[in-house]
């Protein structure tokens, strides 16, 4: 049921819950970058982002997908160099 797909991203907090947009390339783009700005541990990042690229696959948007997979390899970098 929808109930559950929703919970396995959300928190109980209403506020902190992503909306995963992925229609285009674009709205893709625009949720990655969300993301990355987000102050929120790295673990829930990737987890967004994957809930994103999975979403993307299955409704069949490879190019969407891509940009998913590309901003958790970016938010890994970036992890790496900081520390």
């Amino acid at each position: 049921s929808e109930m559950c797909i929703r919970d396995s991203y959300t928190d109980e907090n209403p506020k902190d819950t992503v909306s995963i947009k992925f229609a285009t390339p674009t709205d893709a783009r625009k949720t990655v970058a969300k993301v990355k700005k987000l102050n929120k541990p790295f673990a829930r990042k990737i987890q967004i982002l994957t809930v994103l690229e999975q979403r993307a696959k299955v409704a069949g948007k490879k190019q969407q997908a891509a940009i998913a997979k590309r901003g958790k390899e970016a938010l890994r970098r970036k992890r790496k160099n900081a520390s």
